[in-house]
């Protein structure tokens, strides 16, 4: 028992410390893939190829002034980067990054991943509200009906896939899908995972649906009032989320870490996750922005009755 606690606090650090560097490492690599699409240089003139601007940007947020605002709820208005932060984590405890390489195999895990991952809309929401500022209220309440939206999407989205493999286990999810390409859910369920795929843009607040703090506004939504560490703390959520949500695509429609081809599991999912990220990054640079009546839109007359159609079929398939 105590070796069991031990290895599950180990590998509790290892996921913390790995992913809260990968998540400053990619917006190093953001920058790099946007710039190269964009034929600029991006990051050059710090370390080889501009590498150390993590460094440079990492030690100016722990520097930067810790600002509160006089009339703000102060205790609301400091824990809510740490509510974004923690949930992004703790969802990751979930999901099996490699064969054997789990905290917790729990038999509802795609349930846990998701359910996580969604309290997580309380730091935003709460951000904005603790504020006392009117914009950083409307950016609350914006991030509130754009999570609550899509989360329904991503649930309805899976229904389908889970209907084939008859368990909520990441783990039984992956197994169904060994044997070789043809197995993965992705041929079986496409609509799902384009319907899962793009209500992942929404809930990783990820172009052409960032409109969460929408950077191309002069106030930055939620975040209006945040700044240094804690304004961090949001952008360390959003990025972890942004890995657990191209681990979670892998391992429900793409294989997960079974082995592909020549190539062992292990190093198949970090090439597969790799590939997500760099969608992610490929299409922030491809898109603009859309407005918030057009994401309701999409969601509600698009993307829900599809995702529900979807359902109904796979039901009289299985029947």
């Amino acid at each position: 028992m105590d070796n069991d606690i031990l290895m599950t606090v180990v590998k509790c650090i290892i996921i913390l410390a790995v992913f809260s560097a990968l998540a400053g490492f990619t917006t190093y690599i953001e920058r790099k893939v946007l710039a190269f699409i964009q034929r600029r240089p991006g990051p050059v003139h710090v370390g080889p190829f501009g590498v150390l601007q993590v460094l440079c940007d990492g030690i100016k947020l722990f520097t930067k002034e810790d600002f509160v605002p006089q009339n703000a709820n102060k205790v609301i208005f400091m824990i809510a980067p740490i509510i974004t932060a923690a949930t992004a984590f703790i969802a990751m405890t979930a999901v099996p990054f490699f064969p054997g390489m789990i905290v917790s195999d729990i038999n509802v895990g795609i349930l846990f991943v998701m359910g996580v991952m969604a309290t997580g809309l309380y730091g935003p929401l709460l951000g904005g509200m603790s504020q006392a500022n009117k914009w950083g209220l409307l950016g609350g309440a914006r991030t509130a009906i754009q999570l609550l939206s899509y989360e329904v999407v991503t649930g309805l989205s899976m229904l389908a896939p889970l209907m084939l493999v008859g368990s909520l286990s990441l783990i039984d999810i992956n197994n169904y899908q060994a044997g070789g390409v043809q197995n993965w859910l992705i041929f079986t369920q496409p609509l799902a995972f384009l319907l899962f795929l793009i209500a992942a843009f929404a809930e990783t607040n990820r172009t052409p649906f960032d409109l969460l703090e929408h950077e191309a506004e002069v106030v930055a939504g939620y975040a209006t009032e945040y700044s240094g560490l804690r304004w961090g703390m949001f952008f360390i959520g959003e990025y972890a989320n942004l890995f657990t949500v191209s681990f979670v695509t892998a391992l429900m429609f793409l294989g997960g870490f079974n082995d592909l081809w020549f190539i062992p599991g292990g190093i198949a999912i970090v090439l597969k996750v790799m590939f997500l990220i760099f969608l992610f990054l490929w299409t922030r640079a491809s898109w603009p922005h859309i407005r918030p009546d057009q994401l309701m839109w999409l969601c509600w007359k698009i993307l829900m009755p599809l995702a529900l159609l979807n359902i109904l079929v796979t039901a009289l398939v299985i029947l």
